[in-house]
């Protein structure tokens, strides 16, 4: 359906209100999300335990561990999208993965070690067909793109964050009062909850994600051939590539050194994909451009999900470790896993003010470039570390537990800098993608995400039991590693904004 001008559009109410179809993508992703959080809360906790029914590993192994899980949850993001743009469509791929994430929770209640291993496995590859095509249908409910698509995607961030609360509330409260593995049956609930909703409201959805994008024109002219022998050569060579990392690992590795491995050969699999639409897309210069600023989007995002996903790694040992969760007014714990809630408790309070601000702005044509947003992101994450390196050197010298308030403090200035680049960078890939690629670039844009935790997790081993001594220097890294981005962010943002004012792209369709 057509829009209405642009200036008409603005002064028009049913014109700026949501697609109906957000309410069912909003519960979907709000269910995945309680699902996804409530399961990761539990994690390093559950597989450090020596005493109480956990696994009992060491931490290197087990943050290992966990960055190579919550990596593949982003990275089966790629083929997910793929699955979606080429043979399913978004909508029924959604509903595959879901039903994939649901029976990796039933796996997490049974008290198996090799239960436990193919649970992370289903979950990771069921996540990666699920989120990428729930966020490219938001896109799609926008065909205008512009602020209204921010807008729209922050509030979409919303339902992902009321699942991200409830979850780690809920689950660490059952595995406080009974054990590790009914802690994890609420999220299997939750997942069920999401799939069963999705059915009964995907009507509200339209055509959107309905069927799969048609590969461009040129798929069948001359040259397809050869263009599809290279596509099989290279896919041959990435599966050579594969089979001999994972022998190798298998025959002189380690988890850590497949963590390690597993970082390389993503950043390989991202630059083959970006050359791969870059070279065979058949993209005009427009597309081109769009695409390349999608490529330094992805950067950002690498950095700052490698310092904002500590928060479940060597923050919720420091956490666990080093700060004070007794409540002597009350004579009770705070259970570990709560303060993952502070974060998308935050959002919650905060993101309707993000959306209600970009509406604003956008209206009066105020709104940031995308890449000043981007930088704030990064200079809010070097903020959070600072504190962090406060708290650990007060910490290291006092030998006292600290406040909570130090976790709070970070886990708020996470949040105000997550605003600004999640809901922003997804609605800013929905804007930029070429229609064809839609679902794979959104693919990409979780493949970012992907290395960043995977680099999280290679960090965070280094900060169990008796490394209190290192925490101050590495949070310190980190926040001038992220100020010294922001900085050079903020320098080009005027010069991006320029590339990517095309006279062929719409305004309305304007990155944000």
């Amino acid at each position: 359906m057509a829009m209405p001008p642009r200036d008409a559009s603005l002064r028009d109410p049913v014109a700026l209100r949501h697609p109906p179809g957000l309410s069912t993508l909003f519960l979907t992703e709000m269910w995945e999300r309680f699902s996804y959080y409530g399961n990761r809360s539990l994690l390093i906790l559950y597989m450090t335990d020596h005493v109480h029914g956990g696994l009992g590993l060491d931490v290197p192994v087990a943050t290992a561990i966990y960055g190579l899980f919550s990596a593949a949850v982003y990275l089966t993001a790629l083929p997910g999208g793929w699955l979606a743009d080429r043979f399913l469509g978004a909508q029924r791929t959604l509903v595959l993965g879901g039903v994939v994430i649901l029976a990796g929770n039933l796996l997490l209640v049974v008290p198996e070690t090799a239960a436990f291993a193919i649970a992370l496995a289903l979950i990771a590859v069921g996540s990666g067909l699920l989120k990428p095509n729930a966020s490219a249908i938001v896109g799609q409910l926008y065909p205008e793109g512009g602020f209204r698509r921010d807008a729209g995607f922050t509030l979409f961030y919303v339902g992902i964050n009321v699942g991200a609360v409830l979850g780690p509330l809920i689950c660490s409260s059952l595995a406080e009062h009974t054990s590790w593995h009914w802690g994890f049956l609420p999220a299997a609930c939750g997942m069920l909850a999401g799939l069963l909703q999705f059915r009964l409201t995907a009507h509200r959805l339209g055509e959107a994600g309905r069927h799969p994008n048609p590969p461009p024109p040129a798929a069948h002219g001359p040259g397809a051939g050869r263009r599809r022998g290279r596509r099989w050569l290279l896919g041959g060579g990435l599966a050579l590539a594969l089979l001999g990392t994972l022998a190798w690992v298998t025959l002189h590795g380690t988890l850590i050194a497949l963590a390690r491995v597993s970082a390389s050969a993503i950043s390989l699999l991202a630059v083959v994909v970006i050359l791969g639409v870059l070279w065979a897309g058949r993209l005009d210069a427009d597309e081109r451009r769009r695409v390349l600023v999608i490529v330094l989007l992805m950067a950002c995002s690498v950095l700052f999900w490698a310092g904002f996903e500590q928060a479940g790694s060597s923050l919720t040992l420091f956490a666990k470790d080093h700060t004070q969760t007794h409540l002597s007014s009350l004579d009770a714990d705070i259970p570990v896993g709560w303060f993952q809630s502070i974060n998308p408790l935050a959002i919650l309070v905060l993101a309707p003010l993000g959306s209600a601000l970009w509406m604003h702005l956008g209206r009066r044509g105020r709104n940031p470039a995308l890449l000043r947003k981007v930088a704030a992101s990064l200079a809010l994450l070097a903020g959070g570390y600072l504190v962090m390196a406060g708290a650990a050197l007060h910490c290291r010298t006092s030998g006292l537990l600290v406040s909570p308030g130090w976790l709070v403090a970070t886990y708020l200035l996470f949040t105000l800098g997550e605003i600004c680049i999640s809901p922003i960078g997804l609605s800013a890939v929905a804007t930029l993608a070429p229609r064809r690629f839609s679902s794979q670039m959104m693919g990409l844009w979780f493949l970012a995400a992907a290395l960043g935790n995977l680099v999280a997790g290679l960090v965070a081993s280094g900060m169990g039991g008796d490394a209190l001594e290192r925490m101050p220097t590495t949070f310190l890294v980190l926040a001038l590693a992220s100020l010294l981005i922001a900085g050079v962010l903020a320098a080009i943002a005027p010069a991006i904004a320029r590339c990517l004012a095309s006279p062929t792209v719409p305004a309305e369709a304007q990155p944000p």
